[in-house]
C-alpha cells in the first residue's frame, strides 16, 4: 500500500486540476492545485509530491525545474503529458524530473508512479537543495569573481588565472576575497565544492 503523501498538481486547465485533484483523493492522497509556476512558487511547498503538466512537452517541466532551483526551492517532481515521446521523457528526466507518465486517469498508474517517486525523492531532495543553495550563493558573484571561481575550480594559481585574464595577481587577490566573502567559504576548496555543487544542476539551471 503506497503512503499517504501530498500532491501538489500543476496544471494550467481548470477541468484537469481538478481530474487530477479528484484521482488523488480517491487514491488516498491529499492535493493542493496551483494553476501557474508563478503561483507554486509564491507558496513554496516544503514537502509533498509535484504533479506537474508538461506543455509544451519537453519544455515545460524542464523550465519549471529550472525556475524552482533558481529560486532555492525543490520538490520532488513527476510529469504527466498527454502522449509523451522519448524526446520531451528524455529530456525532461535529464532536467530532474523522477518519472514522467501519460496523465493518469486511473488509481493504479497514479500510485506506482508516486511509490517510485518516494523511493528516490529523499537523496534527490538533499542533492538538489544543496544545489540550489549553492547556484543562490554563486549567483551573488560579479562577473569577474566568477571568472576567478571557474579558474580557481580548475586547479589554476593566482598567477595562472591572473596571466589568464590579464590581470595583476594581486586583483585576482582581491576578487578571490571578494568571492569567497560573498559565498560564505572559509577556504578555496569549500568555494570550489559550491561551484561544483551549483553546476551538478545542468539544463535545469540554465
Amino acid at each position: 500500500m503506497v503512503e499517504r503523501v501530498t500532491l501538489h498538481i500543476l496544471d494550467s486547465d481548470s477541468a484537469r486540476r481538478a481530474q487530477l485533484a479528484r484521482l488523488a483523493f480517491a487514491a488516498g492522497h491529499h492535493a493542493e492545485i496551483y494553476g501557474s509556476t508563478d503561483e507554486l512558487l509564491a507558496h513554496a511547498p516544503s514537502s509533498g509530491l509535484l504533479l506537474a503538466h508538461d506543455d509544451p512537452p519537453g519544455e515545460a517541466v524542464p523550465a519549471l525545474i529550472g525556475a524552482m532551483m533558481r529560486a532555492g526551492h525543490w520538490l520532488p517532481v513527476i510529469a504527466i503529458g498527454d502522449a509523451p515521446d522519448t524526446w520531451a521523457v528524455v529530456r525532461t528526466i535529464k532536467a530532474g524530473a523522477l518519472d514522467y507518465l501519460a496523465i493518469p486517469s486511473q488509481i493504479a498508474p497514479l500510485n506506482e508512479a508516486i511509490a517510485r517517486a518516494a523511493h528516490e525523492a529523499e537523496t534527490h531532495r538533499v542533492q538538489r537543495a544543496r544545489a540550489a543553495e549553492a547556484r543562490q550563493r554563486i549567483a551573488r558573484l560579479s562577473l569577474r569573481e566568477r571568472e576567478v571561481l571557474d579558474r580557481l575550480a580548475e586547479g589554476c594559481s593566482n598567477k595562472a588565472i591572473a596571466r589568464d585574464l590579464d590581470i595583476s595577481p594581486r586583483t585576482v587577490e582581491i576578487h578571490r576575497m571578494k568571492m569567497m566573502g560573498k559565498l560564505g567559504a572559509r577556504h578555496a576548496a569549500e568555494a570550489v565544492r559550491l561551484r561544483i555543487e551549483a553546476t551538478g544542476l545542468g539544463d535545469a539551471a540554465a
